[in-house]
Protein backbone atom coordinates (compact mmCIF):
# COMPACT_ATOMS: atom_id res chain seq x y z
CA UNK A 1 0.00 0.00 0.00
CA UNK A 2 1.38 3.35 -1.10
CA UNK A 3 0.53 6.43 0.99
CA UNK A 4 1.18 9.88 -0.47
CA UNK A 5 2.45 13.02 1.21
CA UNK A 6 1.26 16.59 1.64
CA UNK A 7 -0.41 18.35 -1.30
CA UNK A 8 -0.58 15.07 -3.26
CA UNK A 9 -3.06 12.25 -3.75
CA UNK A 10 -2.91 8.62 -4.73
CA UNK A 11 -2.33 9.84 -8.28
CA UNK A 12 1.37 10.53 -7.57
CA UNK A 13 2.03 6.79 -7.26
CA UNK A 14 0.59 5.90 -10.69
CA UNK A 15 3.97 5.45 -12.44
CA UNK A 16 5.23 3.14 -9.68
CA UNK A 17 1.94 1.34 -9.03
CA UNK A 18 1.60 0.36 -12.67
CA UNK A 19 5.08 -1.12 -12.70
CA UNK A 20 4.51 -3.05 -9.47
CA UNK A 21 1.24 -4.47 -10.77
CA UNK A 22 2.96 -5.67 -13.92
CA UNK A 23 5.39 -7.50 -11.62
CA UNK A 24 2.47 -9.29 -10.00
CA UNK A 25 1.86 -7.17 -6.90
CA UNK A 26 -1.57 -6.13 -5.66
CA UNK A 27 -1.24 -2.38 -5.11
CA UNK A 28 -3.41 0.15 -3.31
CA UNK A 29 -2.74 3.90 -3.46
CA UNK A 30 -5.55 5.58 -1.49
CA UNK A 31 -6.03 9.34 -1.25
CA UNK A 32 -6.28 10.95 2.17
CA UNK A 33 -9.32 13.02 3.14
CA UNK A 34 -9.17 16.60 1.89
CA UNK A 35 -6.53 16.00 -0.78
CA UNK A 36 -6.42 14.99 -4.44
CA UNK A 37 -9.82 13.84 -5.70
CA UNK A 38 -11.04 14.22 -2.11
CA UNK A 39 -9.98 17.87 -1.86
CA UNK A 40 -13.64 18.89 -1.78
CA UNK A 41 -13.62 17.60 1.83
CA UNK A 42 -10.91 19.96 3.07
CA UNK A 43 -13.60 22.11 4.68
CA UNK A 44 -14.30 19.24 7.15
CA UNK A 45 -10.91 20.00 8.73
CA UNK A 46 -9.39 16.51 8.53
CA UNK A 47 -6.81 15.71 11.17
CA UNK A 48 -3.79 13.44 11.28
CA UNK A 49 -6.05 10.90 13.00
CA UNK A 50 -8.45 11.21 10.06
CA UNK A 51 -5.59 10.32 7.72
CA UNK A 52 -4.63 7.32 9.85
CA UNK A 53 -8.25 6.15 9.88
CA UNK A 54 -8.42 6.58 6.08
CA UNK A 55 -5.72 3.91 5.73
CA UNK A 56 -7.11 1.69 8.48
CA UNK A 57 -10.44 1.67 6.66
CA UNK A 58 -8.78 0.37 3.49
CA UNK A 59 -7.26 -2.47 5.51
CA UNK A 60 -10.61 -3.19 7.12
CA UNK A 61 -12.81 -3.21 4.05
CA UNK A 62 -10.30 -4.75 1.63
CA UNK A 63 -9.45 -7.36 4.29
CA UNK A 64 -5.73 -6.88 3.87
CA UNK A 65 -2.93 -8.77 5.60
CA UNK A 66 0.82 -9.26 5.08
CA UNK A 67 1.13 -5.76 3.60
CA UNK A 68 4.21 -3.72 2.76
CA UNK A 69 3.11 -0.23 3.85
CA UNK A 70 4.92 2.68 2.21
CA UNK A 71 4.62 6.32 3.28
CA UNK A 72 6.10 9.23 1.36
CA UNK A 73 6.98 12.54 2.99
CA UNK A 74 4.10 13.61 5.30
CA UNK A 75 2.68 10.12 4.79
CA UNK A 76 5.38 8.79 7.12
CA UNK A 77 3.44 10.10 10.10
CA UNK A 78 0.36 8.33 8.77
CA UNK A 79 1.97 4.92 8.34
CA UNK A 80 3.52 5.23 11.80
CA UNK A 81 0.04 5.65 13.27
CA UNK A 82 -1.28 2.72 11.26
CA UNK A 83 1.59 0.48 12.40
CA UNK A 84 0.82 1.39 15.99
CA UNK A 85 -2.70 -0.01 15.58
CA UNK A 86 -2.40 -3.06 13.31
CA UNK A 87 1.18 -4.34 13.42
CA UNK A 88 0.01 -7.92 12.93
CA UNK A 89 -1.29 -7.12 9.45
CA UNK A 90 1.95 -5.59 8.22
CA UNK A 91 4.99 -7.32 6.75
CA UNK A 92 7.23 -4.29 6.34
CA UNK A 93 7.19 -0.51 6.78
CA UNK A 94 8.89 1.75 4.26
CA UNK A 95 9.45 5.40 5.14
CA UNK A 96 10.09 6.81 1.67
CA UNK A 97 11.96 10.07 2.31
CA UNK A 98 9.32 10.45 4.95
CA UNK A 99 8.39 12.05 8.24
CA UNK A 100 9.02 9.93 11.35
CA UNK A 101 6.92 10.93 14.35
CA UNK A 102 7.55 9.75 17.90
CA UNK A 103 4.75 9.71 20.48
CA UNK A 104 3.61 13.22 21.35
CA UNK A 105 5.39 14.82 18.40
CA UNK A 106 3.92 16.73 15.48
CA UNK A 107 5.17 17.41 11.98
CA UNK A 108 6.32 20.87 13.03
CA UNK A 109 8.65 19.29 15.60
CA UNK A 110 10.56 17.75 12.69
CA UNK A 111 10.47 20.77 10.40
CA UNK A 112 12.76 23.81 10.24
CA UNK A 113 11.27 26.75 12.17
CA UNK A 114 11.29 28.96 9.09
CA UNK A 115 9.19 26.41 7.18
CA UNK A 116 6.53 26.40 9.90
CA UNK A 117 6.37 30.18 9.94
CA UNK A 118 6.04 30.29 6.16
CA UNK A 119 3.26 27.68 6.23
CA UNK A 120 1.44 29.51 9.02
CA UNK A 121 1.59 32.81 7.15
CA UNK A 122 0.58 31.42 3.78
CA UNK A 123 -2.26 29.36 5.27
CA UNK A 124 -3.68 32.48 6.91
CA UNK A 125 -3.40 34.51 3.73
CA UNK A 126 -4.69 31.74 1.49
CA UNK A 127 -7.61 30.31 3.46
CA UNK A 128 -7.89 31.92 6.87
CA UNK A 129 -5.63 29.23 8.29
CA UNK A 130 -7.51 26.20 6.95
CA UNK A 131 -5.12 24.98 4.26
CA UNK A 132 -1.66 25.62 2.85
CA UNK A 133 -1.49 26.28 -0.90
CA UNK A 134 0.68 23.80 -2.79
CA UNK A 135 4.19 24.80 -3.82
CA UNK A 136 5.40 24.52 -7.39
CA UNK A 137 6.58 21.07 -8.53
CA UNK A 138 10.16 22.32 -8.35
CA UNK A 139 9.92 22.23 -4.55
CA UNK A 140 9.68 18.44 -4.79
CA UNK A 141 12.69 18.21 -7.09
CA UNK A 142 10.75 18.11 -10.35
CA UNK A 143 12.80 19.74 -13.11
CA UNK A 144 11.45 18.02 -16.21
CA UNK A 145 8.89 20.38 -17.85
CA UNK A 146 6.56 17.53 -18.86
CA UNK A 147 6.51 16.07 -15.35
CA UNK A 148 5.95 19.51 -13.84
CA UNK A 149 3.09 20.19 -16.25
CA UNK A 150 1.47 16.89 -15.25
CA UNK A 151 1.84 17.49 -11.51
CA UNK A 152 0.99 21.17 -11.15
CA UNK A 153 -2.80 20.97 -11.70
CA UNK A 154 -3.05 17.85 -9.51
CA UNK A 155 -1.41 19.33 -6.42
CA UNK A 156 -4.02 20.51 -3.90
CA UNK A 157 -3.95 22.61 -0.72
CA UNK A 158 -3.03 20.68 2.44
CA UNK A 159 -4.97 20.93 5.74
CA UNK A 160 -2.73 23.08 7.94
CA UNK A 161 -3.95 21.61 11.23
CA UNK A 162 -2.41 18.24 10.41
CA UNK A 163 1.05 19.80 10.78
CA UNK A 164 0.29 20.92 14.32
CA UNK A 165 -1.44 17.80 15.66
CA UNK A 166 0.62 15.62 18.00
CA UNK A 167 0.49 11.92 17.29
CA UNK A 168 -0.54 9.50 20.05
CA UNK A 169 1.27 6.15 19.88
CA UNK A 170 0.86 3.25 22.29
CA UNK A 171 4.07 1.55 21.13
CA UNK A 172 7.58 2.57 20.07
CA UNK A 173 7.91 3.93 16.52
CA UNK A 174 7.60 1.05 14.07
CA UNK A 175 5.93 -1.22 16.63
CA UNK A 176 8.46 -4.00 16.08
CA UNK A 177 7.82 -4.25 12.33
CA UNK A 178 10.73 -4.64 9.91
CA UNK A 179 11.38 -1.13 8.64
CA UNK A 180 13.32 0.48 5.81
CA UNK A 181 14.03 4.19 5.52
CA UNK A 182 14.72 5.45 1.98
CA UNK A 183 16.54 8.79 1.76
CA UNK A 184 16.26 10.67 -1.53
CA UNK A 185 19.58 12.46 -1.80
CA UNK A 186 19.70 14.34 -5.12
CA UNK A 187 18.90 16.84 -3.80
CA UNK A 188 17.99 16.09 -0.17
CA UNK A 189 14.92 18.06 0.94
CA UNK A 190 15.58 19.91 4.20
CA UNK A 191 12.19 19.19 5.79
CA UNK A 192 13.11 15.49 6.11
CA UNK A 193 16.57 16.03 7.63
CA UNK A 194 15.50 15.34 11.23
CA UNK A 195 13.64 12.19 10.23
CA UNK A 196 16.62 10.91 8.26
CA UNK A 197 18.84 11.44 11.29
CA UNK A 198 16.38 9.56 13.48
CA UNK A 199 16.29 6.63 11.05
CA UNK A 200 20.08 6.36 10.91
CA UNK A 201 20.23 6.03 14.69
CA UNK A 202 17.92 3.02 14.65
CA UNK A 203 20.06 -0.11 14.64
CA UNK A 204 17.00 -2.23 13.83
CA UNK A 205 16.08 -0.27 10.67
CA UNK A 206 17.58 -0.57 7.21
CA UNK A 207 18.59 2.72 5.63
CA UNK A 208 18.89 3.11 1.85
CA UNK A 209 20.06 6.12 -0.15
CA UNK A 210 18.45 6.79 -3.52
CA UNK A 211 20.14 9.25 -5.88
CA UNK A 212 16.91 11.00 -6.85
CA UNK A 213 14.83 13.99 -5.72
CA UNK A 214 12.09 13.91 -3.08
CA UNK A 215 9.42 12.89 -5.61
CA UNK A 216 11.41 9.97 -6.92
CA UNK A 217 8.18 8.07 -7.64
CA UNK A 218 7.63 10.57 -10.45
CA UNK A 219 11.18 11.12 -11.68
CA UNK A 220 12.60 7.58 -11.49
CA UNK A 221 9.65 5.18 -11.23
CA UNK A 222 11.65 2.21 -12.55
CA UNK A 223 14.19 2.54 -9.76
CA UNK A 224 11.51 3.05 -7.11
CA UNK A 225 9.47 0.07 -8.29
CA UNK A 226 12.59 -2.12 -8.29
CA UNK A 227 13.52 -0.96 -4.79
CA UNK A 228 10.04 -1.69 -3.41
CA UNK A 229 9.85 -5.02 -5.26
CA UNK A 230 13.00 -6.08 -3.44
CA UNK A 231 11.71 -5.24 0.06
CA UNK A 232 10.12 -7.70 2.42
Amino acid sequence: MLVHGAFHGGWCWKPVAGRLRRQGHVVYAPTLTGLGERSHLAHTRPTLQTFIEDILQVFRFEELDDVILVGHSFGGGVIGGVADRIAGRLRHLVYFDALVLENGHSAVDRAPAELLERYRRTAQEFSGGLTIPPPDPGYFGITDPAQAAWMKPLLTPHPFGTYLERIALDHPVGNGIATTYVSCTTPAIASMDASRRYARKRDDWTCVDLAAPHNAMVTVPDEVAALLDGIG
